[in-house]
């Protein structure tokens, strides 16, 4: 009975995505009809010239990009609440995101005292997403050494959270003695934005979200004995370390690799998880990693189809739009179902 349920619970989250899709690629300031995207994407050419422009050029990259932000966020929030077994754990909760901030922050508020060539390197786009990738992977190195030392996973979340503060304070210092254009444009990028990338650069993308869910896919096993505690997962043989390991590479490549190419986006690893435990009632990994997938990126499809104000000639932020949407949504399923795990 449960196994069926589950089998027409993923085919309408499977139509629910495609429809997101294509709805995603129709909206927006030029509204073209879903039969348009429709031929577009699998039947050849719109009809007019400038939708087949605006689908293949603007639409289609983003709405790309908004399935691999949904999916790789989701999956990385599931890891980490598994891990610490901590339901308000999220994607960002080593400081993986405070790391690519610092990075992202010493670029465009300090790159003014760097020489000229330097300085316009990496003020570009290319220069930021390798600021961030640098700051989160020096976050994750240490983090890994601090793990080293430690056995206890939740003293790893206290860490991860203090590198946060720490990371923080840093770019507070940075925010203080900047200017108001070089706050703006830091600003903008944390508000996070998932349309601005290039065919080359959600190539990228797609690569690091790749191989952070094939690790993923490689922990379903050791996250369901985890789940029972780690005393629980050693007496059924379980390497603890490289486990755990596995896991914060994972989240950490996906976690970096999104904020290095659309900035922090809030909410979706957080809250996508636990849409998925209350819409399959089941602590097994291997169905939660699937319903995941297709709920974070129904759920981002949606977001972006709202920020982008169809009908107006402007943009919302993403990240304002995922808590506003996305956090309301969830406490009233929290209340419904009178408790969550």
């Amino acid at each position: 009975m449960l196994k069926n349920r589950n089998t027409i619970l993923f085919s309408i989250l499977s139509v629910a995505l495609l429809l997101a899709l294509l709805l995603n690629i129709s909206l927006g300031q030029v509204s073209i009809p879903m039969k348009e995207v429709f031929q577009s994407l699998f039947g050849g050419n719109a009809s007019k010239d400038t939708w087949e422009y605006i689908i293949v050029n603007f639409r289609l990259p983003k709405a790309i990009t908004a399935v691999l932000v949904g999916i790789g966020l989701s999956i990385s929030g599931l890891l980490m609440q598994t891990l610490f077994r901590n339901p308000l754990a999220g994607p960002y909760v080593l400081g993986l995101s405070s790391g690519s901030s610092l990075g992202v922050a010493f670029v465009i508020l300090g790159a003014s005292a760097l020489p000229a060539f330097l300085s316009q390197f990496l003020l570009s786009q290319y220069g930021i997403i390798l600021a961030s990738c640098i700051g989160s992977l020096l976050v994750l190195f240490l983090i890994l050494i601090v793990s080293q030392q430690l056995k206890d996973t939740m003293s790893i979340l206290i860490v991860g959270l203090m590198f946060s503060s720490f990371t923080s304070a840093i770019v507070s210092v940075f925010t203080y003695f900047s200017s108001a254009e070089q706050l703006q444009k830091y600003t903008f990028w944390s508000m996070g934005s998932i349309g601005n990338l290039s065919w080359e650069n959600i190539m990228l993308l797609t690569t690091a979200v790749f191989f952070g869910l094939l690790l993923s896919l490689l922990s379903l096993k050791p996250l369901d004995a985890l789940l029972l505690g780690e005393n629980y997962a050693k007496s059924m043989g379980l390497n603890i370390q490289k486990a755990r390991y596995i896991i914060i590479i994972a989240t950490s490549i996906l976690a970096g690799s999104i904020t290095a190419f659309a900035g922090p986006i809030a909410f979706v690893g957080l809250a996508v998880p636990h849409l998925a435990k209350l819409s399959f009632k089941t602590s097994n990994h291997k169905i939660l990693f699937f319903g995941t997938v297709l709920i974070g990126a129904i759920i981002m499809l949606f977001c972006d189809m709202v920020s982008q104000m169809p009908g107006f000639d402007f943009t919302l932020p993403i990240n304002a739009i995922t808590s506003i949407i996305g956090a309301p949504v969830v406490i009233w399923l929290i209340v419904r179902k009178k408790s969550i795990q």
